[in-house]
């Protein structure tokens, strides 16, 4: 099992297991499964879940000060081996112990120090390493297909899914916004991963459904589902 080993400062408070099937819920209040108290942190500030590819997601819930891994601010992302999650002034670090079998999307060259060390990249050595990690998720990806909302109401037309990470919610930054009081501001996320096409609820009261059953976590998609997002109804369509 990888380990969540939490920082503050640069020095090591806790390590926490992440075990397969479980969500791990990470927040100020205490009824989460990792409690960080600090101001800059959200009652619940985010949340790692089982991936459809055999690894684990990172995801947002809708905080008020956002939640970083590598520096760069993310609503969700596939954790890999060696990743610096930045919540408030804390840090926790994502990582595989030595012989552990990963999974092949988040394995990187051995890096079986990282227990002991911690993980800062400076600037070049980021953007490098994005641009591998960009490189060998095109390479493996096995969408020969683009994933598209045909929608049936609440909106016309169609909406391809050809980014990455595709928004949803009342925020006017989304990708599709939708209205509502009990909308979050991100309230779900459509990722393209390498095994097909995810929706995640993110935040806010209402909640994503697929085929009218609700999306609590995550859920892969399958053509012809039917999404409910509030108001918003589409089909989910594979085209070649």
């Amino acid at each position: 099992m990888p380990i969540l080993q939490l920082q503050y400062k640069d020095k090591v408070i806790s390590k926490y297991r992440v075990e397969k099937g479980k969500t791990i819920k990470i927040g100020r209040r205490d009824t989460n499964d990792i409690v960080i108290e600090n101001v800059s942190v959200s009652g619940r500030h985010a949340k790692v879940e089982p991936s459809e590819s055999g690894g684990f997601l990172l995801v947002d819930l809708n905080s008020t000060n956002g939640t970083f891994v590598n520096d760069k601010m993310i609503t969700t992302h596939e954790l890999r081996h060696g990743d610096v999650i930045s919540i408030g002034k804390h840090r926790l670090v994502f990582g595989y112990v030595k012989g552990e079998a990963r999974p092949e999307i988040v394995s990187k060259p051995e890096d079986e120090g990282w227990m002991e060390k911690t993980m800062v990249l400076d600037t070049e050595e980021h953007r490098e390493m994005l641009a591998r990690t960009a490189e060998e998720l095109r390479a493996k990806m096995t969408v020969d297909k683009v994933g598209m909302l045909s929608f049936l109401a609440g909106a016309e037309g169609e909406f391809p899914l050809t980014k990455k990470l595709v928004k949803i919610g009342k925020d006017s930054s989304n990708d599709i916004v939708v209205g509502g009081l009990t909308m979050g501001k991100v309230a779900a996320t459509i990722s393209m991963m390498p095994t097909g096409y995810q929706l995640s609820f993110v935040g806010g009261m209402t909640k994503p459904k697929v085929n009218d059953k609700t999306v609590k976590e995550s859920v892969k998609l399958e053509e012809f589902d039917t999404i409910t997002v509030g108001s918003l109804k589409a089909t989910f369509l594979l085209k070649g």
